[in-house]
């Protein structure tokens, strides 16, 4: 259970530090999306620019099996790699968004 709440938080607080990245719009607001009970934390850009509606999940990433699973990078940033700095296990990191063949490539988990 140490090790769950360990995981929830560091990918918390991951999401917590990117979401500072976002536009300097004022019109696009970074919207962080913690869903612990069922392991669900998305960071979602919503807003408007110039007339044009702005939505989208900019990263999604899920706990299953105990392992953090990245459904969706929409960032310049390596987050397996980044989570790996945050004391998280190359062998608990699946790249989801990679086929489970790519993902045999990397020095992270398959599945």
């Amino acid at each position: 259970m140490a090790k769950l709440n360990q995981s929830q938080q560091i990918i918390q607080d991951l999401l917590t530090e990117l979401s500072n990245y976002g536009s300097q719009d004022n019109e696009i607001e970074s919207q962080l999306i913690f869903d612990p009970e069922h392991d669900h934390y998305q960071l979602v850009h919503v807003g408007w620019r110039n007339n044009r509606r702005i939505y989208g999940c900019v990263l999604h990433l899920d706990i299953k099996d105990k392992k953090i699973w990245i459904q969706h990078n929409g960032t310049q940033f390596d987050i397996a790699t980044r989570l790996s700095e945050m004391g998280i296990s190359k062998q608990n990191i699946v790249n989801g968004f990679h086929s489970s063949y790519m993902r045999q490539f990397t020095d992270f988990a398959v599945s």
